[in-house]
């Protein structure tokens, strides 16, 4: 197989703290001879695990990257045993325009992996992680939220497994990350997720999602810098003790497709429920205006099951086939 373009400034196996780039060839209109430089830092300190952690998959979602950018400021690592290798924007080039996709081949690097070396920007930087970055690293976080379309409670989250030892480490590793919420995800279309790359490597694997709204609250930021720390002190990285979240965390179980509520017109929604509301089957969730011409009767959408809003469209024009809403059961 071709060898991957990307190439590293900084040695991964050098002990102490290093900051550099992932340096991705890219010829163009304004620079013939560019790159896309994507910022990593390695810290490295004696022997113990790996950790690779990563926001910006998507480049609307700024939870992951303030953490991991705070995170990688830290000059002392005398508290750290291991290794961590930080890339607080993995897709970069959507992280500078703040797309969810990347706006040179507009590829969502969440649906592109393993990745290709020959492909196109987005599926090199897959390729990469896939074959590069992965096969170093024991524990894996991607810390997620909802981008500019959508709006979550804040959890952490891992899946269903057919390896049910690695499902127990992943689900450990999740309550350990303590958000307010955790989740056993039920994905709509898991191929090409870095977390299946990730997971089908063997990897104990983490993902988030911590609001949303193309914006950052202070409550949000808090639980991922918590989560951050928790997280390499469960994988025996970081010391310290698992600093628990604040108000608990209640589990969350999604059992199957009826937990989606998908939206079949094209209009101005009215919401009828908040985020975070508990509903009951047949409860009235949203009203849907067709804006073409007044008088017209809204479409209305009702709960399809009991359980826990966990999500919301956040603009409030909708087209078909938009989630409008996700419900969860709260089963501890």
């Amino acid at each position: 197989m071709k060898e991957n373009p990307i190439s590293c400034s900084l040695d991964f196996n050098k002990q102490g703290i290093q900051h550099g780039f992932l340096r991705l060839p890219h010829s163009r209109n304004d620079s013939a001879w560019g790159a896309v430089m994507i910022p990593v830092t390695v810290m490295k300190n004696g022997e113990g695990p790996t950790a690779l952690l990563s926001g910006g998959n998507h480049g609307d979602e700024y939870e992951g990257p303030i953490a991991l950018l705070n995170f990688a400021r830290q000059a002392d690592i005398q508290n750290i045993q291991g290794r961590i290798i930080i890339i607080p924007a993995m897709n970069y080039p959507a992280f500078q325009v703040a797309h969810r996709v990347s706006p040179i081949d507009g590829i969502n690097l969440n649906r592109a992996f393993p990745g290709r070396p020959d492909g196109s920007i987005t599926e090199i930087i897959a390729d990469y992680f896939s074959r590069t970055l992965l096969p170093l690293a024991e524990y894996v976080l991607d810390i997620h939220s909802g981008g500019k379309t959508l709006e979550f409670v804040p959890f952490s989250a891992c899946h269903q497994l057919e390896d049910k030892t690695q499902e127990a480490k992943c689900e450990a590793a999740m309550r350990a990350f303590s958000a307010p919420f955790l989740l056993k995800m039920l994905e709509l279309d898991a191929g090409g997720m870095y977390d299946t790359q990730a997971e089908k490597m063997g990897k104990i694997f983490v993902s988030t999602e911590l609001g949303g709204g193309g914006t950052t609250r202070l409550k949000t930021i808090s639980v991922a810098k918590r989560g951050v720390d928790n997280f390499l002190r469960h994988a025996g990285i970081l010391d310290g003790e698992i600093e628990p979240s604040p108000e608990g965390s209640d589990f969350l179980h999604m059992p199957d497709a009826s937990c989606f509520l998908i939206s079949e017109h094209n209009g101005l929604v009215e919401p009828c429920i908040d985020l975070g509301m508990t509903v009951k089957k047949g409860e009235l969730m949203a009203r849907v205006h067709i804006t073409e011409r007044t008088a017209m009767v809204p479409y209305e959408y009702f709960a399809p099951r009991d359980g826990l809003v966990i999500a919301r469209h956040v603009p409030s024009l909708i087209k078909m086939g938009d989630c409008m809403n996700v419900i969860a059961n709260v089963v501890r």
